[in-house]
């Protein structure tokens, strides 16, 4: 089908799809794999990572002999360079493969849902959605209020129509993962304030097309932060047990 035929129209929330969403700092990777293990003692489980790249894939660099510190810093300024949404578009290259890479999420979001949909129960970390641009949101990367270039603005404007197509597959239940400026940082030194700052306020905001949403805050110990997860996902996937 061509991306510009897409239907945008949201679809009923997907069973067996629970995602979990968050700024950097909030436990998301911790909390995802927790889940997972304990909830596939019941039902089959799995866990998807949604995003680009993810923090694990850095580790992965760093710790490759002797470039590997140096690659990874190197990768990470560029990545995060190309995601602020106050520095100006790519060029066409780095156009192309920033809507290369949201062709594959959408590919990878697709299959998910099918495998939710097939009976296992899939947690997400992170999740795609259509209203605020920024990879670093999940969002459309390249941003048609940034774009100069006609052949950029126009795969800002495709990229902008996949997005909303892959809005209309909604979880069961969407874990917002909340948390404020000083534990964020305190967690994440490496990351700026302002980053940090942004992100918060973003992911706040943002609604996943109408999604069933359960808030939850992380500055809480993380024992309580599970247990409340559990009972959230439990209350939302009949054939799980009441009480985990």
């Amino acid at each position: 089908m061509s991306h510009d035929a897409f239907d945008d129209t949201p679809l009923p929330p997907i069973p067996g799809l629970i995602a979990v969403v968050g700024c950097d700092g909030t436990g998301k990777s911790t909390l995802t794999h927790d889940l997972a293990r304990i909830l596939g003692q019941h039902v089959p489980t799995v866990r998807r990572y949604l995003g680009l790249i993810s923090g694990e894939s850095g580790a992965k660099i760093k710790d490759l002999p002797l470039i590997g510190p140096r690659l990874e810093k190197r990768l990470a300024a560029k990545a995060a360079h190309a995601q602020d949404m106050k520095n100006k578009a790519p060029g066409m290259w780095g156009a192309l493969i920033m809507y290369g890479l949201s062709i594959w999420r959408e590919a990878h979001l697709r299959k998910v849902c099918r495998l939710a949909e097939s009976g296992t129960l899939v947690i997400t970390d992170r999740f795609p959605q259509a209203e605020v641009s920024g990879f670093r949101y999940d969002g459309p990367g390249l941003g048609l209020e940034r774009s100069n270039s006609w052949v950029v603005r126009k795969l800002a404007q495709r990229e902008q129509r996949l997005y909303k197509h892959m809005a209309r597959y909604r979880p069961i239940l969407v874990i917002k993962l909340d948390i404020d400026l000083a534990t964020a940082y305190a967690r994440k030194p490496d990351h700026s304030r302002s980053e940090l700052s942004d992100k918060i306020a973003v992911m706040a905001r943002l609604q996943y097309n109408g999604s069933p949403t359960f808030g939850l805050d992380t500055r809480a110990p993380y024992p309580d932060v599970l247990a409340q997860a559990l009972r959230a996902v439990t209350a939302v996937v009949p054939s799980l047990p009441s009480t985990l």
